[in-house]
């Protein structure tokens, strides 16, 4: 265990056109902040996670996959994370799905807070995440940031002329205080218990 919890921000959309950027560097710099975390930025973009194709899930077998395994290396560092997402057709993007799928272990007795975005603020995809959270012996914040309605349409570019997302403190900032509150109290105490 690192003298501070470290905590991974997780940028989970790939897409080129993606506005993920925004709300993930957002959330990133304000749980930088904190004197007491270390905090990193994870672009799943970066790791060229092939579709899992494993036998089994590293929970019963190793991973072949090199990529496979150099993404479970990398999030095992971690203590807690961040995931911030989109909402695609009611869920999270498949790319996220597949980078939770390559890993088990590496997630297991850990806790995590959400960052999501749509028009609906992402709530069914948190939703889900949270769910599959819970197959990963994960645990989640109560509370979470949602980006959504007149919000993200203020800031996203098919809102016409986007603001910048800082504009929207007084809509999410509070959200996002109480979410990284509840993200160190888990995190401190799943790494108590992992101990």
């Amino acid at each position: 265990m690192s003298s501070k919890p470290r905590i991974a921000v997780i940028l989970g959309s790939t897409r080129d056109s993606r506005f993920g950027d925004a709300p993930a560097e957002w959330i990133f710099n304000r749980a930088k902040a904190r004197a007491d975390w270390d905090v990193e930025l994870v672009d799943l973009k970066s790791f060229d996670l092939p579709l899992f194709n494993e036998v089994a899930s590293n929970a019963w077998v190793p991973s072949e996959d090199t990529a496979a395994r150099d993404w479970q290396a990398a999030i095992a560092r971690f203590d807690g994370f961040i995931f911030v997402t989109p909402e695609y057709n009611r869920s999270i993007t498949g790319a996220l799905k597949n980078a939770l799928d390559q890993a088990y272990v590496e997630w297991n007795r850990k806790a995590f807070g959400i960052v999501s975005y749509g028009s609906v603020g992402g709530t069914r995809a948190a939703e889900h995440l949270r769910s599959i959270g819970i197959e990963l012996q994960m645990v989640s914040t109560r509370s979470a940031v949602h980006i959504g309605g007149t919000d993200f349409f203020s800031v996203h570019p098919l809102g016409g002329d986007p603001k910048p997302i800082e504009s929207l403190e007084g809509s999410i900032g509070g959200s996002a205080d109480s979410m990284l509150e509840e993200l160190d109290w888990w995190t401190r105490a799943t790494i108590a218990a992992r101990t």
